[in-house]
């Protein structure tokens, strides 16, 4: 199973950090690793001071698939959650700075926390979401798929040029404006059209 990232998805967020919007799906990856599920505690490591919360829309490969089409990529999804994409900013801002991979800054463990997964069949319209974050009761990020440069049938068609799709792979789609630093004793929340997939505290 693997993590498949797209960045900067969704232009403010590109805008508020200073990067340029992308003409094509900017993707890179997460191990199996990072993954940290069931609303546990999130341990914040020693060796950053900036970790960054980027909440997300995930969605769950149903199926083996290369080369699919737009008009199919809806068929390779089972389900839909929120994920965080923890990022170590000062680990990154020096990293793109020298030219380097993010690995360091991405891919560390359990820089993924993940929600279950609801049956896309539960929503009237599951191709315009909603979803929000709060961070210590207050709202900190608030998305809506419509708003994504490269909505879903369009990350999968491109990313599965490249990259086999497996039955169980993650798509971590990228996040809205807001996103800031987290501190221990954090509490983290966060919803998918007003139902509550994720909390869990950094400690």
């Amino acid at each position: 199973m693997k993590i498949i990232c797209v960045g900067r998805n969704y232009a403010a967020h590109a805008q508020e950090l200073a990067n340029a919007v992308p003409d094509k799906p900017l993707i890179f990856l997460k191990p199996e690793t990072a993954i940290l599920e069931d609303n546990r505690d999130f341990l914040h490591p020693n060796f950053s001071n900036d970790i960054h919360w980027e909440c997300e829309l995930i969605y769950r490969v149903a199926k083996d698939g290369s080369h699919v089409s737009q008009s199919e990529a809806w068929d390779y999804i089972d389900g839909i959650g929120l994920g965080i994409d923890f990022t170590a900013r000062d680990l990154q801002d020096e990293i793109k700075k020298k030219g380097h991979p993010w690995t360091l800054a991405k891919m560390f463990d359990h820089s993924a926390p993940i929600s279950q997964f609801l049956d896309p069949k539960m929503f009237a319209d599951h191709k315009n979401l909603h979803f929000e974050l709060r961070v210590n009761d207050a709202i900190r990020q608030s998305g809506f798929s419509g708003n994504m440069i490269f909505p879903l049938d369009v990350l999968i068609a491109y990313i599965s040029q490249f990259i086999t799709l497996k039955k169980g792979d993650l798509i971590f789609t990228g996040t809205p404006e807001g996103v800031g630093k987290v501190n221990v004793g954090d509490r983290l929340q966060a919803s998918l059209e007003g139902k509550e997939l994720l909390d869990f505290y950094v400690k």
